[in-house]
């Protein structure tokens, strides 16, 4: 049924969002849960520029934004969803469905007008009105011509944001979905952020515990499929030991993914007693979506992730089954 509603609506134009962001008094944006660098930065840049253009805008939550990007944050974010009650536009950044902000998504569907900005090939099209470009490295990208579409300007808190964004979900320009439009706007934007802070914010600001809980959860590697596949998990118990938060562990998937001879990378969160969150990386060819999908995930190619409602060793066990399945049946690059 939401696959058939998705074939129904059609693909907007960011001129048709920009024309009903003018006509908006007022907004509510919505990050995924779990924030990254693209949801947050891609809402910061958005929020920026509606206040510029005199709009009232809050960025709704319902996680705490993650230490290493509380910097893009300057009080914009809220928990409290009733800032605005009635707000004229409601935006989801970055989320290629209405589970990406579970807590959050009767309210945003009391936007007189939903919006839906993303670029995730497995998108769903939930919104009044929806910009999905699956070739984007970063739904920042979409943001970024979305600002000159609306006549607003783009000063270094906005540029800093749009640029951490793409960052982030580029690698640091290392990952494949990275395109030539990524760079250009990088170099529009150095005349007007301070790169190398940002930089410092994202790269080189973490708290000793991330390396202890990476100590931990790297001693948990266990290698699939004839060496092409990896996975390693974190539970509650060693995050309590470490002192750690589950944002500690940001990166561990990639970090899976880069050993020698590894195509698929995946890192088990146990999020809940009967609850486990995935995040799968490939390296070169597998299409790691495919193994999220089954399990009402999404994302991208190369870079995917679903939560199985199952204790952790149980949900493990069956996702390896799977990769090793489609290794199997996918035995080289396509």
């Amino acid at each position: 049924m939401v696959r058939m509603i998705q074939k129904m609506k059609k693909n907007n134009t960011i001129k048709e969002i920009a024309d009903r962001l003018e006509s908006a008094n007022s907004a509510l944006i919505f990050p995924h849960v779990l924030m990254d660098g693209d949801t947050l930065g891609s809402s910061v840049a958005l929020l920026r520029a509606l206040r510029q253009k005199g709009k009232t805008a809050y960025i709704v939550i319902e996680d705490e934004v993650p230490g290493y990007l509380t910097f893009l944050d300057d009080g914009s974010c809220t928990f409290d969803q009733d800032m605005i009650k009635e707000p004229d536009v409601c935006i989801s950044v970055d989320c290629g469905d209405v589970e990406r902000f579970p807590l959050r998504k009767e309210k945003f569907f009391t936007g007189k007008t939903t919006v839906s900005i993303d670029h995730h090939k497995t998108a769903i099209y939930f919104a009044d009105l929806n910009h999905v470009d699956q070739s984007a490295a970063a739904t920042a990208e979409i943001i970024y011509d979305l600002i000159h579409q609306m006549g607003a300007s783009i000063d270094k808190l906005t540029g800093e944001a749009i640029y951490a964004a793409i960052l982030t979900d580029t690698g640091n320009f290392q990952y494949s979905n990275t395109r030539v439009k990524s760079y250009q706007i990088a170099i529009e934007l150095y005349g007007v952020i301070d790169h190398n802070y940002v930089s410092r914010m994202l790269y080189q600001n973490n708290r000793i515990e991330r390396l202890y809980i990476s100590a931990k959860i790297l001693a948990t590697l266990k290698m699939m499929a004839g060496g092409r596949a990896v996975m390693a998990y974190v539970t509650q118990d060693m995050l309590k030991e470490a002192g750690a938060l589950m944002e500690d562990t940001e990166g561990i998937s990639e970090v899976l993914r880069d050993i020698k001879g590894i195509e698929i990378g995946v890192f088990a969160k146990e999020t809940a007693k009967d609850e486990t969150k995935f995040s799968m990386r490939s390296k070169a060819w597998a299409d790691v979506s495919e193994i999220a999908i089954k399990h009402q995930g999404g994302g991208h190619t190369k870079a995917a992730g679903c939560t199985v409602k199952k204790p952790i060793a149980e949900a493990m066990k069956m996702i390896e089954i799977e990769i090793e399945e489609y290794l199997a049946r996918n035995n080289g690059e396509r």
